[in-house]
């Protein structure tokens, strides 16, 4: 029997308590504590001839760069072959402050073969306003491989992704980002998932720590005033409402993956009695070739290569089966996996129990 890739989740519900509940810090956060994005443009250096084949931008960033330490060249005079002009991109969190360090990623603009080896020059990072946060300078480091030459009779061998690398800690902070957590003596706490029964959960589990202090504005987001006798002690005060455990609900849900086979369910799923029949067809194509030849010693014809095809068809025999209600998750994937179907077959499945209106789930098929 084939087993189906059937992944369950099994969440946190009255009823059906596998655990403890989650931490707020990992369900939510607070607005106005968020990251912002940088960007920027530099040169990698270094890089044995697998650099970017002479575009313009490439050059004329090598001649602007020269030109900085007092050396004026044209640039339709320079080669770019060991340097590959790059974009640099990172996240900067909220309260990051002066000389500490940020993560980057390096990705190439033009047509190197492979940024393997490659030192990025110092190049600024910029916010959507303009300015610069960050600095980045430093060796790359890729992962991956490339060597060959291809085409045209060559052979070439890749691995992973060669015009990406990063640099962990290659930038550095140059700018704090402001962040204002405290409005009107409240913090206002967002949820990753939004969903009104979790929204309404955070506020009573709030409320029982902190009495009267928490309301749930909508299925997204929970005010919390700050009490008076903790309003000089803000920190202390957000850690111990992230430190609340509670119990998120969860809808309904069936992803589907068809480019990997893969179906996601969540432990909410019931299906109702419903009777199943999934056969498939498989046709078989083969073509080769055949010599007809003239009698030995003939003085006539000539030798002749036919082409020659055979096709097959098998049709699997399968039987109806009849399903009883399946109010559980585990009883859906104990029934589905007794069919003994691939994993393509139940997607196809589960679309026609939806379209039945025998699933009782949102099918969402990626």
């Amino acid at each position: 029997m084939k087993v189906i890739s059937l992944f369950i989740l099994y969440c946190l519900i009255p009823g059906v308590c596998f655990g403890a509940g989650s931490r707020i810090k990992d369900l939510a956060l607070l607005m106005g504590a968020r990251d912002n994005q940088l960007v920027g443009y530099g040169l990698v250096v270094g890089l044995a001839g697998d650099g970017d084949k002479n575009p313009v931008y490439t050059l004329q960033s090598i001649a602007n760069s020269l030109q900085r330490f007092g050396i004026t060249i044209p640039a339709a005079t320079l080669s770019s072959k060991n340097i590959a002009a790059v974009m640099i991109t990172a996240d900067i969190p909220a309260f990051k402050k002066s000389g500490s360090r940020l993560d980057i990623t390096i990705s190439s603009l033009g047509d190197a073969k492979s940024l393997q080896g490659g030192v990025l020059l110092q190049a600024p990072l910029l916010g959507a306003d303009g300015k610069v946060y960050a600095v980045a300078q430093g060796p790359l480091s890729i992962g991956g491989i490339a060597a060959g030459d291809g085409g045209g009779g060559g052979a070439s061998v890749q691995k992973n992704h060669p015009t990406v690398g990063q640099i962990i800690g290659g930038a550095l902070v140059e700018r704090e980002i402001p962040a204002q957590i405290v409005h009107n003596n409240m913090i206002e706490i967002m949820l990753r998932e939004a969903d009104f029964t979790s929204s309404s959960r955070m506020a009573v589990a709030i409320n029982e720590v902190f009495p009267f202090s928490a309301k749930a504005l909508d299925s997204s987001s929970v005010k919390v005033e700050i009490p008076g006798n903790l309003e000089g002690s803000l920190v202390d005060f957000i850690s111990r409402v992230e430190a609340i455990e509670v119990t998120p609900d969860t809808t309904a849900r069936i992803i589907i993956n068809e480019r990997t086979g893969t179906i996601v369910a969540t432990s909410q799923i019931k299906i109702s009695s419903c009777a199943v029949s999934h056969g498939s067809v498989t046709i078989s194509i083969a073509s080769s070739l055949d010599v007809s030849q003239p009698a030995p010693l003939s003085q006539k014809g000539t030798t002749v290569v036919t082409p020659r095809s055979d096709t097959k068809v098998n049709e699997q025999k399968s039987a109806l089966v009849t399903l009883p209600e399946m109010p559980t998750v585990e009883k859906v994937a104990t029934a589905l996996n007794s069919l003994g179907v691939t994993p393509r077959d139940m997607m196809s499945i589960f679309q026609a129990m939806k379209q039945a209106g025998a699933l009782h789930a949102e099918l969402i098929v990626r």
